[in-house]
């Protein structure tokens, strides 16, 4: 664990906008001996969340939001090339994330993370529609799905995509996982999405990823759904619509 101190400083030039003096930190630090990889993990990362909460709870503006993330992800590119790199492994995974800025950095720290870890690893960002994530984990087969920093409103999207993934069963032995936005800040809605796992860390993500099926929480979906039924009928199993819950659950989240 990064000291506090350290931890201090940095959000300190970070906030600032002084790209030289973030710089200066994370090279003192690394020449202390502390790795690449933790530097990720115990410095960026909590500093990244720490940055968003300061910005949803309006103590920063969007220009010190904006500088912040960008001084991070500009650390993280230089740093991606001396993180430790375990043996490769045959396990994959695909990462995508949401369009805003620190979605992308949280989304591609995860992936470096992986990569270090051993997995084979696709990062796709934000830009890449539904159909062709779903066309791409069908012909790539990757153990994981992992979905970074998704808004309140895009939790319905991927909800659809869920849906879809489980509904087609092309890759049956895939995981969905979803990280960071909504799901970090409303208490269950990654298990109401249909999801596999939820996780709130970079270092977190990599662990569950790789944990035993035993060890792993046992997701609660407790909204009902469509089923198929003799005939290739619809039977209704909840007494809301899609659209419904959408709104009586989904926004008021982000309340």
């Amino acid at each position: 664990m990064a000291k506090k101190y350290v931890l201090e400083r940095y959000l300190s030039r970070l906030l600032a906008g002084d790209r030289a003096g973030c710089r200066a930190i994370i090279e003192e630090t690394l020449k202390s001996g502390v790795p690449a990889n933790t530097v990720y993990m115990d410095i960026i990362w909590p500093i990244m969340v720490e940055v968003d909460q300061l910005y949803h709870g309006d103590v920063i503006d969007s220009a010190q939001e904006a500088f912040a993330t960008r001084i991070n992800r500009t650390i993280v590119d230089q740093l991606q090339n001396k993180l430790p790199r375990k043996p490769a492994t045959t396990k994959r995974i695909v990462v995508c994330s949401t369009a805003a800025e620190q979605g992308e950095l949280g989304a591609q720290m995860i992936t470096d993370l992986f990569e270090s870890d051993g997995w084979e690893a696709r990062f796709l960002g934000s830009s890449v529609n539904i159909d062709d994530v779903l066309s791409f984990v069908h012909s790539w087969r990757p153990n994981i799905l992992l979905l970074y920093g998704v808004t309140a409103k895009e939790a319905p999207v991927i909800r659809s995509l869920v849906d879809k993934i489980k509904a087609v069963n092309a890759c049956p032995t895939m995981k969905v996982m979803l990280s960071g936005g909504i799901f970090d800040r409303a208490d269950g809605l990654w298990e109401e999405i249909g999801a596999d796992m939820h996780t709130s860390s970079a270092a977190e993500a990599v662990r569950l990823a790789s944990a035993h099926e035993t060890e792993l929480p046992k997701p609660k979906r407790t909204i009902k759904r469509r089923r198929k039924v003799a005939g290739g009928a619809e039977t209704v199993e909840q007494s809301e619509s899609i659209e419904t819950i959408e709104q009586s659950e989904l926004t008021p989240a982000l309340t």
